[in-house]
């Protein structure tokens, strides 16, 4: 492991220069990794694995999400199998359906965790609200996770580009005495950028915190407020698109992205600098009681609680996509696919 300071903080990271994909593939060599679920997360880390040169078979029910894993090269009755079919086959169980599936696979794939076996997981969720899920495994197999800090469409895109997204891991339970090399094998393997250490329960508050916070849900209240008082004030809708999500996304992310936020102010005018500077304090003290609020929520279990109340409803699907429409809807998603098509890239 490389150890780094990361703002004046000493921390271990491991690297493919560390950790190599030629020593990821010996630790795994006899392993079957057996990717349950092929939704959001499974695709992108199952390909990439398979890529890299890795066992992987493919469990999914039957529907939609089915065909789509064989339109990726997953072979009926050879590399994709039933969810059921796939757990009893591999040795890495891989669960990376949603966390309400989760919740309703287990009693049904817990008789397939034997011993010596790993229970593989990319949230800490199911573990780490246990008392809730219901998801407790057997003492002696290994249980480990490997959490992309991106959604697996990026992980596969990003791998594509010959890039990686980092990574957070964690070992729950060493049954065997090599949760480690696993676990970091796997995570070189689905193409982590770097990976740090973690425990399940920092990666499920920091997760969830993190997605209902500025990842998520905080982004677009913020973008709303600001685009509804531009709209309210006589400002057009591409005028009040633009200057709140247009040039956030495609002038200044990058230029944070890729140096920092001073670089970022740094070329931009005088004018902007200013403004910044003295505006992200109020900012700052307006919005940081509200993350509060939501990191205890997160913390005292009630979010999940919210999620495994909602997410297990028979029609949470149909109601999760009246709720998506009703924001694809709105002007200023509407006033987005305009401002779009209208990019020099698309033109």
């Amino acid at each position: 492991m490389a150890e780094l300071n990361f703002g004046g903080v000493i921390e271990k990271v491991v690297t493919p220069k560390e950790f190599s994909l030629e020593k990821a593939r010996e630790v795994l060599k006899n392993e079957t990794i057996a990717v349950l679920g092929y939704g959001v997360q499974g695709p992108g880390q199952a390909c990439n694995l398979r890529d890299n040169g890795f066992n992987v078979i493919v469990g999914q029910r039957e529907g939609a999400t089915y065909d789509k894993a064989v339109k990726d090269g997953w072979v009926p009755g050879e590399t994709l199998f039933s969810l059921e079919e796939a757990a009893q086959r591999g040795t890495i169980v891989c669960m990376l359906l949603s966390d309400a599936a989760q919740i309703a696979v287990w009693p049904n794939i817990k008789q397939y965790m034997t011993a010596g076996k790993a229970l593989y997981f990319s949230h800490g969720f199911g573990i780490n609200w246990s008392d809730r899920t219901g998801i407790v495994p057997p003492a002696d197999v290994d249980v480990i996770m490997v959490a992309p800090k991106g959604s697996g469409t990026s992980l596969r895109t990003m791998f594509l580009e010959g890039r990686g997204v980092n990574a957070s891991y964690a070992i729950h339970q060493d049954a065997t005495g090599n949760a480690e090399e696993r676990v970091l094998a796997f995570g070189i393997g689905i193409g982590s950028g770097y990976l740090f250490e973690t425990t399940f329960e920092r990666e499920a508050v920091s997760d969830l915190t993190g997605e209902r916070g500025s990842l998520m849900g905080a982004i677009q209240g913020l973008f709303l407020a600001q685009y509804e008082v531009l709209r309210e004030n006589g400002h057009t809708p591409s005028e009040a698109f633009n200057e709140t999500v247009e040039e956030l996304t495609q002038s200044l992310m990058p230029l944070f992205s890729a140096k920092g936020m001073d670089w970022m102010y740094a070329n931009c005018s005088t004018t902007a600098q200013r403004g910044a500077l003295d505006w992200m304090t109020p900012f700052h003290d307006a919005i940081k009681p509200v993350m509060y609020k939501l990191y205890e929520s997160v913390k005292s279990g009630n979010e999940a609680q919210i999620s495994i109340d909602s997410n297990s409803q028979p029609d949470y699907r149909a109601k999760l996509n009246e709720e998506l429409k009703a924001l694809r809807e709105s002007e200023m998603w509407r006033t987005a696919e305009v401002v779009r098509q209208l990019r020099p890239e698309n033109n």
